[in-house]
């Protein structure tokens, strides 16, 4: 598995991480996801799914990157105290790896939000911050609120059919050393397969390269999102088979005519 480092950080994430947004799986395929080196699994609070990633990794906790998020709800400096415990008593460990704020709310102010988040950080109960669904806008007003932490991640949509992010948000993160985890990268599965008929021109397209690397149309979907710098995936699947397959997307590069072809088909 290819890692790529973390924000402005030290430290060194898989390109490839397991989300766990309407998982159903079980224990097995997360342990699976871990043991091949996509030792990031990324929860919430909202998703019910904390409980199942600490069972998930019992005995495997120092290869494990813990990432979950604090519901928009719950941003006020105390919420954010009691959410954080919350958390780490479901997960059943000493500290979250990547706390994030779940979306922004503009009805609590954000210096209130951040300053929480901080006081976490140096309680040692979270080790980084980052935050998901911001716009480029909130992104630099949550930074410019934050004394003596950085913010290391954004988490959005991102995928071959959502780019929206490639207008402004994706070139300052790059510029400003915050990664990008792109959720939802196979687009709810419609990039995971091809349909049998009246296939799209873009899923043609797909399909050519996929038959190119002798990869299948998920890991070309999910290997064009990892080949920009600073951009990582979080696929979610319930099965251990489609968990083999997601993370055999690293350790591999489309080249870059292959990825140029993608950009001007899925334009």
């Amino acid at each position: 598995m290819e890692t790529k480092q973390l924000g402005h950080t030290s430290v060194m994430v898989p390109e490839i991480g397991i989300g766990v947004w309407r998982y159903r799986g079980g224990i097995e395929p997360l342990r699976k996801a871990i043991e091949l080196g996509a030792g990031l699994i990324d929860t919430a609070e909202v998703y019910g799914t904390e409980e199942v990633v600490g069972q998930a990794i019992k005995g495997m906790r120092e290869r494990v990157l813990i990432a979950t998020k604090v519901s928009g709800a719950h941003l006020r400096h105390d919420d954010i105290a009691r959410a954080a415990e919350a958390s780490l008593r479901r997960l059943e460990c000493g500290f979250i790896d990547l706390y994030q704020i779940h979306w922004p709310n503009p009805a609590i102010p954000i210096t209130e939000t951040m300053g929480a988040l901080e006081l976490l950080a140096d309680r040692k109960l979270i080790r980084h911050i980052g935050v998901s669904n911001f716009s480029l806008a909130e992104l630099r007003e949550a930074q410019a609120a934050m004394r003596h932490h950085q913010i290391v991640s954004n988490q959005v949509l991102y995928s071959l059919n959502r780019r929206e992010i490639e207008d402004d948000l994706l070139p300052y993160c790059v510029e400003n050393r915050i990664t990008i985890i792109a959720y939802t990268p196979l687009d709810d599965g419609r990039l995971a397969a091809l349909p049998r008929f009246r296939t799209s021109r873009r899923m043609q397209a797909l399909a050519k390269i996929a038959k190119e690397t002798g990869k299948t149309p998920a890991q070309v979907a999910l290997n064009w999102c990892t080949s920009r710098p600073n951009v990582i995936a979080i696929p979610k699947s319930n099965r251990t088979r489609r968990v083999i397959e997601n993370c055999e997307a690293s350790g591999w590069r489309l080249t870059p005519q292959q990825i140029q072809f993608l950009d001007s088909a899925f334009a």
